[in-house]
């Protein structure tokens, strides 16, 4: 893997994504779940947005038509 590459990290940006969406349900869903460590990963969750969005916006610049 070549670290230089964004598409590569893009991706793994989304896969990361992806996974916490999974988790947050998943520790939602058990029941018990500690409100704290719940705001943690929906925040983190958050920050992965950003951070595609940014990403994003570098690999795929706005064209203006």
């Amino acid at each position: 893997m070549n670290d230089d590459d964004p598409r590569e990290l893009l991706q793994l940006l989304k896969a990361e994504h992806r996974r916490l969406d999974t988790d947050i349900e998943l520790f939602r869903n058990s029941g018990n779940f500690d409100q704290l460590e719940l705001a943690r990963m929906k925040k983190r969750k958050l920050v992965l947005k950003d951070e595609i969005q940014v990403l994003s916006d570098r690999i795929i610049p706005d064209i203006i038509a």
